[in-house]
């Protein structure tokens, strides 16, 4: 049986469930004001272990999803208030059963040493996202950002040129905690892939968002939110991970918070090493001309990769009566030493066989930062006003030597006319990036029914670019404006927003936005088609509206347009080195991608489906392959598709097989229709695809948990390249020590050793060159499973107390899940 056929067979097994009971209730205190952010545990009768966790909302409302038969009791807890743990009762399955009202007394003892957790869904759906709660997990421990994000929803990436999709689509906008990051999706991807997950609070994937972010992305937004302690008092959490697959792993993080009823200081720093591998092979035939016309051949890749990610967060926050300050500075310091090892040979039909052979050392260093200065301030009940300023700043530096050799099949050195390098090369680039962004918002509960947001931002970004290749000739080293790059941008971006959130009745709700952004984008270059003076302004407008039927159902409409901007290094004529007769470049033809997208959506009992239907105009996709006009170079650069039709499904269900088994399991898929014409041969493709995932929770006596995931995303189309189906399936094992000394848990990523991606160029159309080749890429997990050990513990102490109510958590970037 082959690998997909078990993928695809063990997570469609998931979908045959029973029909499971629900429960419901509210929680206030002695004056009957709701309490939000309750604990809501329910226990088995019989040895009180944990069947279920729920947190109440900010009406004080809870739902505990998919119980199975049985007896039961429910535990609340919260900070500041005596826990109340109620008498037994039953469940039947299908029952929906109404708790009522429970009221809690106010407790103000102390608490030592004692971690208070509910637990969360792993996948929590909410109006326009899904929310990805990270600690639900038993595989985050020691994993990097980009490993959790790979096994969200509907998100997938491109291992091998460093690219994320959401629902099929490549312009994704990422941001952390609300910050977008204005890099390369490429740079973003490496950054992410060096952040700790033990940071991690959430992963919001926004696949409708609402008029008050960035319309940038016209895939939607994954917003990544940090932790923040909330609890009063001192208290804190420290995780070491040791691993191995090709190469050694190593992970430690330390989270520590002082709250007060007035002040929050806290802090955190995390360290990874990875010492990993990959290998690519290509095998197929092409017409190049200054090598011999028609050829066949075979290409080899090996490489080595050896990072260590810093990464540091400071912050203080002080609450004064109505008003919220702060200042929050994260700091990510990684560098990347690479070799890569190349074998190509090159069999001409009516030429001598020809081998290529070149190593490859780079080293890629990082270092970004972000200062935020924030204010919150309640101007009366139901009106408030938020001022954020921002200031982020990146650099980043990439020497490289390349040493090439070709030779004939008597091992004779020899050197084709089309080769425009030496055989001895290296490569400079060095990147600084200067954002500076402000915002002020306004929000102003106008009555019971009708609330208005409002707000302006400014951004302004600095980036300039020193990138060559130089050869080394007549020993000293020189370069050429061909293979030479010098450029400085400045873009200007302003935008204002309105939003109005309209209760039409008790279970209906509008909400009507519009998003104007205007961008001036202007750089400054030696060569004359770097220089760019463009100018973008537009009006981007969403509704939303919810209408529940019942108590259990809710019915969802929304319409979004968003926006995704080449980046600079889209538009940049650079010329990076990829092998003696290709290169890596930039396009600056290319247009922006406006999407159109409306979405229905459907939940019943925390069960969620849904269908979006959406329009591409000129979506961008990178890494394609065009050929210069002299027909001696391969350039590798970002096209635009003329337009990408979208008709998505999407289905989430949340399971409880038993009150020790829970499951989370979701299917995104549906047809895509494109058209593209900067091939040789101008082509169209309507296909099907889709993605699988799904996540198994057990737990076991003593403490013990263990927890299977797995994806699985079809083949698809990325421009004119076919890219064949892959998956993963994963396993940890965690178990709780008593008297809170921590846990254990070990994780085993790829079990199947499965991750292998292969790809089909010149399948769709004729492309440059008449390249016709089937590649396939592995990662260090189809050689090697990686195994990593890992320890963490919470400490500390904190206070019940409820003295201070934290304004900031209304902020943007923390918005929770709407209980629908």
């Amino acid at each position: 049986m082959s690998t997909k056929t078990i993928i695809l067979t063990w997570l469609l097994g998931w979908f045959i469930q029973p029909a499971l009971a629900q429960l419901s209730g509210k929680v206030t205190n002695a004056s009957g004001t709701a309490l939000p952010f309750v604990n809501v545990l329910l226990l088995n009768a019989a040895d009180s272990a944990l069947a279920k966790g729920a947190i109440t909302d900010e009406s004080g409302t809870y739902i505990l999803e998919s119980v199975t038969s049985g007896t039961y009791l429910l535990q609340f807890r919260a900070v500041g208030w005596q826990t109340y743990e109620s008498s037994s009762f039953d469940v039947a399955n299908g029952e929906q059963q109404d708790i009522g009202t429970q009221v809690l007394s106010e407790d103000t003892q102390q608490l030592s040493e004692v971690v208070i957790q509910a637990e969360k869904p792993l996948f929590q759906q909410g109006i326009d996202r899904t929310v990805v709660n990270v600690e639900s997990s038993v595989m985050t421990r020691g994993s990097s950002a980009l490993q959790v994000l790979e096994r969200s929803p509907g998100v997938s990436l491109d291992h091998q040129n460093g690219g994320i999709m959401l629902n099929g689509q490549s312009g994704v906008a990422v941001m952390i905690n609300g910050k977008l990051m204005r890099l390369p999706v490429a740079q973003v991807v490496a950054m992410l892939n060096g952040m700790s997950a033990d940071n991690i609070e959430t992963i919001e994937l926004l696949t409708s968002p609402p008029a008050k972010y960035d319309a940038e992305g016209n895939a939607g937004i994954i917003n990544i939110i940090l932790k923040e302690n909330e609890e009063v008092g001192t208290t804190g959490t420290l995780s070491v991970t040791g691993g191995l697959g090709v190469g050694e792993k190593a992970a430690t993080s330390v989270n520590l918070s002082h709250n007060s009823s007035k002040v929050n200081v806290y802090g955190s720093y995390a360290f990874l090493h990875d010492h990993s591998y990959s290998d690519l092979w290509v095998k197929g035939n092409q017409d190049m001309p200054d090598l011999g016309g028609e050829l066949d051949v075979y290409f080899l890749n090996t490489t080595h990769l050896v990072s260590d990610n810093h990464n540091a967060t400071l912050g203080l926050e002080a609450y004064l009566g109505n008003t919220t300050i702060g200042i929050n500075s994260t700091y990510n310091h990684s560098q990347v030493f690479s070799e890569r090892a190349n074998r190509g040979e090159y069999t001409p039909i009516q030429a001598p066989f020809l081998l290529m052979e070149a190593n490859i050392d780079a080293t890629n260093r990082w270092k970004n930062s972000n200062t935020s200065l924030f204010l919150e301030k309640e101007l009366k009940e139901g009106e408030k006003l938020s001022f954020n300023a921002d200031y982020l700043y990146y650099k980043n530096e990439n020497p490289s030597e390349i040493s090439t050799r070709f030779s004939d099949q008597a091992s004779n050195e020899v050197n084709p006319k089309g080769n425009i390098f030496s055989n001895r090369q290296r490569g400079i680039a060095n990147t600084p990036i200067h954002v500076g962004v402000i915002s002020l918002d306004y929000t102003k509960q106008w009555n019971e029914k009708v609330r208005l947001e409002t707000g302006v931002k400014g951004a302004y970004t600095r980036s300039t670019s020193l990138s060559r290749i130089d050869s080394w000739e007549d020993n000293e080293w020189v370069n050429t404006s061909r293979t030479s790059n010098d450029i400085a941008m400045n873009e200007r971006t302003g935008a204002v927003y309105a939003s109005s959130s309209w209760q039409i009745s008790p279970s209906a709700e509008l909400k009507i936005g519009t998003r104007y952004e205007y961008s001036h984008t202007r750089t400054d270059a030696e060569k004359e088609e770097n220089k760019i003076d463009r100018r973008l302004g537009k009006l981007f407008p969403s509704l939303f509206f919810s209408k529940k039927v019942g108590d259990h159902t809710t019915w969802q409409l929304s319409y979004t347009k968003r926006i995704s901007r080449p980046t600079y290094n889209d538009l940049a004529s650079y010329l990076t080195y990829s092998g003696p007769m290709s290169v890596f470049t930039g396009n600056p033809l290319l247009q922006p991608t406006i999407t159109n997208n409306v979405k229905v959506g459907y939940i019943y009992r925390g069960y969620s489906f849904s269908v979006l239907a959406g329009r591409d105009d000129y979506p961008i996709a990178r890494f394609q392959l065009t050929e210069n006009p002299e027909r001696d170079l391969l350039y590798v650069a970002p096209q635009n598709l003329k337009y990408q039709n979208n008709l998505t499904f999407q289905a989430d269900i949340p399971i409880s097989i038993t009150d020790w088994w829970t499951i989370n399991q979701g299917w995104v898929g549906g047809w895509r229709q494109f058209e593209l014409d900067y091939t040789l041969v101008p082509a169209a493709k309507t296909y099907f695809a889709y993605s699988l995932y799904g996540n198994q929770t057990i737990k076991l006596p003593r403490q013990f948990f263990v927890e299977i995931s797995g994806w699985y995303n079809s083949p698809s189309y990325k421009g004119s390249v076919k890219i064949g189906g892959f998956g993963m399936l994963n396993m940890g094992v965690k178990k709780e020590l008593s008297n809170n000394r921590g846990s254990f848990q070990i994780a085993v990523t790829d079990v199947l050793q499965s991750m292998q991606i292969r790809a089909r160029y010149g399948g769709l159309t004729e492309e440059a060159f008449a390249v016709n080749t089937h590649t396939n890429f592995r990662t260090e997990s189809s050689r090697s499973r990686i195994i990593k050990l890992t320890y963490s513990r919470s400490f500390g102490s904190s206070e019940a107390t409820n003295k201070r109510s934290r304004v900031r958590r209304s902020r943007e970037e923390e918005n929770r899940v709407r209980k629908e």
